[in-house]
């Protein structure tokens, strides 16, 4: 029953008809705010003084901590994240006032003019150094299983090591925007691109002191958000709020690229320690693992997304003894946050790195210490309890090898770099197991609200946001096929938080889920009501076997006799039947225990694997992507075309984390890639005209809305492989017992690890 169609906005989307938050027509009096920044990475504030800044044409007012009638905090979990700072800075470029004009040039002008001073403090400015120095954000996690100790000492073999990987820029081609609009009656309706429209409202909430009912927000679409957009559009909502309030005028902050970079947050650097043990087979045994992720000046989402790259640092492989104990560091940089993945992907890179390093020291091939490993359905349970149950890595992993020729292809390559000293192709495969549900479990609930209209068209809420992922097509394809009609004669509404209250944020890979069941709920109940009208209308005397198709409604035994969706519906109306109704979902049974670290978080498992091949440069360290063939499991595709463009968009995006997309800080902790000039993101040049993307198929997932299976997230990490691809062509250039590589495997890195691989020396793993 899976349907590939355009997305629902396509169009408009090529043609420059899409709206976006800040491309709507101006309202009278629109009012425009820009940051004054700190430009110490830490330091304490002497003087706030904005009169030089009032003096400048065109300036109507400059917002400070003063101006805050509510709460000064935009904190989303843990309440340490000040909006406007009041005597200490806490990250280099952090907005300490916002100057509020009459045109964007007036408030620059008048943020150049602003009189700040501020006093630097001694900084702390990288992972490593926040460790050292016993800097942390909240307690440690932990999940256990086993004796790890005893199993680590009886082992054959025994490895210990180090991996570090840095950060990601979320780089949306929409930057963050906020539009706030008094009504003229004491309330506000908000325009923000935000992935989570009822946490904006509550913030602003917060910071206006004010409750939620006065305070509207709706999610238009955004152009991008990759987690960027689920806190971190929140504080320039409430700037713009506050903007409005204290002015009585229309208010917006929109980000220009530079500022955006330097005032948000990222994909968290980490920092893997293991002690691994293993047999003379590279079974593994036991793993001691300790991570540590850069948290930035706040916490923000950064304990939930540590705690998930505790629940991935598995990947897809059993450890029957297994210990991974988790810190997040507090760094003087901007507060990372939410990042496609959510920290899965960095735990994903440790255990990858483990296992390469396995198979390194054991002269074996990597791919064969990776299905050696793999969990086995009914027989295992995660390191946090969590049983295997659909297990399809197995399946997954003889598609792909058998459709890429992975095993004829590696004797080729052998082969070729043989007779090549100075250019050397790499081939790897690599798995990805993904939990799907948001692992603080009360955020698995999602609303929707659908309307009917007398004269048979259908307006779909629901709380979901359109980020250019299909969410909006997949809902629209859902309320088509449960109400039996053509998508033509559906609208899917922007998100609103006066439609649909009290939702949870579009991400976890959970939109299609959550909102797809709540929308279809909501849709068998208007069934219900229209099947109660039409058997009366047909003769017939048992409404719960009518079906609902091709926009009509009929008996299935009697075909003949069936009647138009429209008849129906006007028919309800004048009976007095209500047309519009409300739907709810709650994912269920599942739970998880923090305090013992066990329990089942995850609604299923997603399943997938990557074959990429590149070719590596000895003399500069540049490569190429040769090749790529990946087989996801997605369920029953509510939309194949869709969640294609999701699984390549996807490992796109993970190859620029690990190969390309590189921050570099000063000494002083000033960004310095903060523009497309100075921080490379991939473009058509890095993908290769070979890519290959095969759907599992009969792989209906039960319980999930339609059969289907989340795609945001899980593909990313299928770049991992071209990361091993690489590591596989710097081995060629020598004969190592390992090669760390360092992530972003940059040329630099790539030629650094090639001239240590001729050398037999050991390479360093670092990142920034």
């Amino acid at each position: 029953m899976s349907r590939s169609r355009p997305h629902e906005s396509a169009a408009a989307h090529v043609t420059g008809r899409a709206v976006y938050t800040d491309d709507q027509r101006p309202p009278a009096g629109l009012l425009h705010c820009w940051p004054v920044t700190a430009p110490y990475a830490r330091a304490r504030i002497s003087r706030l003084d904005p009169e030089p800044a009032l003096e400048q044409p065109g300036v109507v007012t400059v917002l400070t901590y003063a101006d805050v009638p509510g709460l000064n905090d935009i904190g989303s979990i843990v309440h340490d994240e000040v909006l406007l700072p009041e005597s200490e800075t806490s990250y280099w470029g952090q907005a300490v006032a916002w100057v509020v004009a009459e045109t964007t040039a007036a408030a620059r002008a008048g943020a150049e003019a602003f009189d700040a001073s501020f006093e630097p403090l001694a900084a702390v400015l990288t992972l490593r150094d926040a460790v050292e120095a016993g800097r942390f954000h909240g307690e440690p996690q932990a999940m256990e299983r086993g004796q790890v100790e005893r199993a680590l000492s009886t082992a054959p073999q025994r490895l210990e090591g180090e991996v570090e990987m840095g950060g990601q820029e979320h780089f949306y081609l929409e930057t963050q925007a906020s539009w706030a609009v008094p009504d003229g009656e004491g309330n506000l309706q908000i325009t923000s691109a935000t992935q989570h429209p009822s946490e904006t409202q509550a913030v602003i909430a917060h910071v206006l002191g004010w409750p939620s009912h006065r305070i509207v927000v709706t999610s238009l679409r955004m152009g991008g958000g990759f987690g960027g957009k689920e806190t971190q559009a929140n504080p320039f909502a409430a700037v713009a709020a506050l903007a409005a309030v204290k002015t009585g005028r229309p208010a917006r902050a929109r980000l220009g690229r530079e500022h955006d970079m330097t005032l948000t947050g990222k994909r968290h650097g980490f920092l893997g320690r293991y002690r691994v043990g293993f047999d003379n087979e590279g079974t593994l045994l036991a793993l001691d693992l300790e991570l540590f992720s850069d948290g930035g000046w706040s916490t923000d989402l950064s304990a939930a997304v540590l705690q998930r790259a505790l629940f991935h640092s598995d990947n897809a492989y059993y450890l029957p003894a297994m210990r991974v104990v988790g810190r997040v560091a507090h760094t003087d940089r901007a507060s990372n946050t939410a990042f496609r993945g959510f920290g899965g992907p960095q735990g994903m890179v440790v255990i990858e790195e483990i296992v390469d390093r396995i198979a390194r020291h054991l002269k074996l091939p990597p791919h064969a210490v990776r299905e050696r490993n793999f969990y086995r359905e009914g027989r295992d349970t995660t390191h946090y309890g969590q049983r295997i149950i659909d297990q399809r890595i197995d399946r997954v992993w003889d598609e792909l090898k058998r459709n890429s020729d992975f095993e004829g292809r590696l004797g080729e390559v052998r082969n070729l770099n043989a007779t090549r000293p100075h250019r050397k192709i790499g081939l790897a495969i690599t798995p990805v197991k993904f939990g799907i549900s948001f692992t603080t479990t009360f955020l698995n609930q999602a609303g929707a609200l659908v309307l009917i209209y007398a004269d048979g068209s259908v307006q779909v809420n629901h709380g979901g946001t359109e980020m250019g992922q299909g969410l909006h097509t997949k809902m629209l394809q859902v309320a088509a096929r449960a109400l039996g009609v053509d998508e033509a004669r559906i609208r899917v509404m922007p998100t609103a938080t006066d439609k649909v209250p009290n939702t949870s944020a579009t991400a976890a890979s959970s939109g299609s889920d959550l909102n797809g069941q709540a929308v279809l709920r909501a849709c068998e109940t208007l069934k219900d009501r229209l099947a109660t009208i039409a058997v009366r209308m047909l003769g017939l005397n048992a409404p719960e076997g009518l079906e609902f198709a091709d926009d009509r409604i009929f008996s299935p035994g009697e075909p003949g006799r069936s009647l138009d969706f429209d008849v129906v519906v006007a028919r309800a109306y004048l009976e007095q039947v209500s047309l519009s109704a409300t739907g709810f979902y709650r994912t269920p049974n599942i739970h998880f225990d923090k305090a013992t670290g066990r329990g089942t978080p995850f609604a299923y498992f997603a399943y997938g694997a990557a074959v990429s091949e590149v070719e590596v440069d000895g003399f500069t360290g540049q490569w190429s992507l040769r090749r790529v063939d990946i087989v996801h499991d997605v369920g029953e595709s509510l939309n194949p075309l869709v969640d294609r463009g999701q699984i390549e968009g996807g490992f796109i995006q993970g190859l620029g984390w690990l190969t390309m997309e590189e921050f570099v800080w000063d000494e002083e902790g000033r960004p310095r890639t903060v523009e497309p000039a100075t921080y490379k993101i991939p473009t058509i040049g890095e993908v290769s005209e070979a890519f290959t993307v095969r759907l599992l198929e009969r792989a209906a997932q039960p319980g999930v809305i339609y059969g289907s299976k989340a795609v945001g997230e899980p593909p990313l990490m299928l770049a991992i492989s071209v990361r091993e691809a690489i590591r596989e062509a710097v081995a060629a250039f020598g004969e190592p017992r390992s090669v760390p590589l360092a992530a972003p495997s940059t040329p630099e890195a790539i030629l650094n690890a090639i001239d240590a691989v001729r050398q037999g020396a050991p390479v360093p793993a670092s990142a920034n």
